[in-house]
Protein backbone atom coordinates (compact mmCIF):
# COMPACT_ATOMS: atom_id res chain seq x y z
CA UNK A 1 0.00 0.00 0.00
CA UNK A 2 2.61 2.55 1.08
CA UNK A 3 4.45 2.02 -2.97
CA UNK A 4 1.03 2.77 -4.36
CA UNK A 5 0.65 5.80 -1.86
CA UNK A 6 4.20 6.88 -3.21
CA UNK A 7 3.49 6.14 -6.86
CA UNK A 8 0.04 8.20 -6.55
CA UNK A 9 1.51 11.06 -4.98
CA UNK A 10 4.32 11.49 -7.72
CA UNK A 11 1.76 11.26 -9.95
CA UNK A 12 -0.26 14.26 -8.40
CA UNK A 13 2.80 16.26 -7.86
CA UNK A 14 3.72 15.72 -11.70
CA UNK A 15 -0.16 16.43 -12.73
CA UNK A 16 -0.16 19.57 -10.49
CA UNK A 17 3.27 20.92 -11.73
CA UNK A 18 4.21 23.66 -13.70
CA UNK A 19 7.18 24.45 -16.09
CA UNK A 20 9.48 27.20 -14.85
CA UNK A 21 10.40 30.10 -17.42
CA UNK A 22 13.22 31.88 -17.61
CA UNK A 23 15.67 28.99 -16.74
CA UNK A 24 18.35 27.34 -18.92
CA UNK A 25 16.75 23.91 -19.53
CA UNK A 26 13.23 23.00 -18.67
CA UNK A 27 12.33 22.32 -15.01
CA UNK A 28 8.49 21.24 -13.13
CA UNK A 29 7.67 22.44 -10.19
CA UNK A 30 5.07 22.06 -7.41
CA UNK A 31 3.68 22.59 -4.39
CA UNK A 32 5.01 20.41 -1.52
CA UNK A 33 1.30 19.82 0.28
CA UNK A 34 1.38 15.88 1.09
CA UNK A 35 3.22 13.92 3.66
CA UNK A 36 6.42 14.97 4.23
CA UNK A 37 7.94 11.29 4.94
CA UNK A 38 6.25 10.39 1.55
CA UNK A 39 8.16 13.74 -0.11
CA UNK A 40 11.73 12.38 1.84
CA UNK A 41 11.23 9.16 0.22
CA UNK A 42 11.17 10.17 -2.95
CA UNK A 43 13.86 13.22 -2.37
CA UNK A 44 16.33 10.01 -1.13
CA UNK A 45 15.36 8.24 -4.76
CA UNK A 46 16.27 11.04 -6.59
CA UNK A 47 12.65 11.77 -8.22
CA UNK A 48 12.14 15.23 -6.57
CA UNK A 49 14.32 18.01 -5.32
CA UNK A 50 14.11 20.76 -3.24
CA UNK A 51 14.89 23.16 -0.43
CA UNK A 52 13.28 22.03 3.11
CA UNK A 53 12.18 25.97 3.29
CA UNK A 54 10.35 26.54 0.39
CA UNK A 55 6.77 25.21 -0.33
CA UNK A 56 7.87 23.76 -3.57
CA UNK A 57 9.58 20.80 -4.98
CA UNK A 58 11.09 20.06 -8.36
CA UNK A 59 11.15 16.87 -10.32
CA UNK A 60 14.42 15.51 -11.53
CA UNK A 61 14.62 14.63 -15.19
CA UNK A 62 13.76 10.90 -13.45
CA UNK A 63 11.07 11.68 -11.75
CA UNK A 64 9.36 13.25 -14.49
CA UNK A 65 10.01 9.76 -16.58
CA UNK A 66 8.59 8.00 -13.50
CA UNK A 67 5.59 10.48 -13.46
CA UNK A 68 5.29 9.88 -17.44
CA UNK A 69 5.06 5.85 -16.63
CA UNK A 70 2.33 6.58 -14.52
CA UNK A 71 0.07 8.52 -16.11
CA UNK A 72 -0.44 5.90 -18.18
CA UNK A 73 -0.33 2.93 -15.36
CA UNK A 74 -3.23 4.63 -13.44
CA UNK A 75 -4.67 6.99 -16.17
CA UNK A 76 -4.53 5.10 -19.46
CA UNK A 77 -7.14 2.66 -18.22
CA UNK A 78 -9.55 5.68 -17.55
CA UNK A 79 -9.34 6.63 -20.74
CA UNK A 80 -10.26 3.58 -22.01
CA UNK A 81 -13.28 3.07 -20.01
CA UNK A 82 -14.97 6.44 -21.49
Amino acid sequence: MEEKIKELTLLLLYLTSWKEQELPEEMRRSWKGYPFDILNQLTEEDLLRGSTRSKSVYLTKQGVKEAELLVEKYLQNTEERK
